[in-house]
């Protein structure tokens, strides 16, 4: 049975593709997956039949091998360096309440510094805007 990993699935499309071991790539429409899985991240490994169709290759009675790898976790920044940066936020929204208490902006390089440190924060949080 040929093995590969998922290189993308759309469950609203109905289809996706798996990249087989030997590089190849192959269809793989919902239809194929197993019963009670709607969706597959990529990444996930696979087995599957193939069929060759007038198309190309097409995979079929789909297996699932095991969870899927976590490109958030793999990706997230290591707490120290979190720690750093909240820290260094925490200083600069500090710095810029007390001017605002004043009766004063802050300045325009004070405000660059403040959207940058923000969307650094919010970029590894994941925030959404």
């Amino acid at each position: 049975m040929p093995a590969g990993e998922i290189r993308w699935f759309d469950a609203k499309k109905g289809y996706g593709f798996i990249t087989s071991d030997d590089g190849e790539d192959v269809f793989m429409p919902k239809t194929a997956l197993p019963a009670g899985v709607t969706t597959l991240r990529k990444g996930a490994k696979v087995e599957f039949s193939r069929v060759d169709s007038r198309r190309g290759p097409q995979a079929m009675d789909v297996v699932v091998l095991g969870p899927t790898p976590s490109l958030v976790k793999a990706t997230r920044p290591k707490a120290d360096d979190m720690a750093i940066i909240v820290e260094d936020l925490i200083k600069l929204l500090d710095s810029a309440g007390n001017s605002l208490r004043r009766g004063r902006y802050p300045s325009s390089q004070e405000s660059h510094k403040l959207a940058t440190m923000l969307r650094a924060v919010a970029d590894n949080f994941d925030v959404q805007e």
